[in-house]
């Protein structure tokens, strides 16, 4: 009979993937990953074999983290899910720095096959949580008549990935709150004029 884990996989991965950020994928090392999380090395090649297995597994933690929240938004307003998903899709205590190695993590989906299948998966199930919402927005009489939903979830995308990195490179106010500024801007001209 298998002995029970003592840390869970998501605990597991979790960490890996704070760990991750701090350092960027390049330097985090098996002993490393398995000191953050408060198990041998050894234990962390029974459960995922190697250090690019641990990562990917990380990654699809990741992208779990980053999908989830649009995905199961709620609030009355279906462009307020839009933003709210958004919003808490990104960690409100990242720093400039752990995006910057988060980018590190991102070359990763969009270069090697495995990572990238992930991140391409997890970007799908996004753009079609936002144009849900989207829809579910011009059905409500949010958006202005006419509004292209497909090209509004693409721009509403776009702008997420963007106001990560203009943050990191302005540094002004918090990420949620800068994320949040940003997607109500894109948002405001596709609104309707009673919104």
């Amino acid at each position: 009979m298998p002995r029970p884990r003592t840390v869970s996989d998501e605990a597991v991965l979790d960490g890996v993937l704070a760990l991750a950020h701090r350092v960027g994928p390049a330097k985090l090392t098996l002993a490393a990953a398995a000191r953050e999380v408060g198990l041998s090395p050894a234990t962390l090649i029974q459960r995922y074999g190697t250090k690019h297995e641990l990562l990917l597994a990380a990654d699809r933690r990741g992208v779990e983290l980053w999908v989830t929240p649009v995905e199961e938004a709620e609030h009355p307003s279906p462009l307020d899910r839009v933003v709210e998903g958004l919003v808490g899709a990104v960690d409100p205590d990242m720093t400039p720095e752990e995006i910057a190695n988060s980018v590190a993590m991102l070359q990763l989906d969009l270069v090697e096959p495995d990572f990238h299948a992930e991140t391409l998966r997890g970007a799908r199930r996004l753009r079609a949580a936002l144009e849900r919402h989207l829809q579910a927005a011009s059905i409500a009489g949010e958006l202005r008549d006419g509004t292209d939903v497909r090209a509004l979830a693409k721009l509403v995308e776009t702008t997420y990935h963007g106001a990560m990195i203009g943050w990191a490179l302005h540094r002004e106010g918090s990420l949620a709150a800068w994320m949040r500024e940003q997607l109500e801007a894109v948002l405001s001209a596709s609104r309707a004029p009673s919104q």
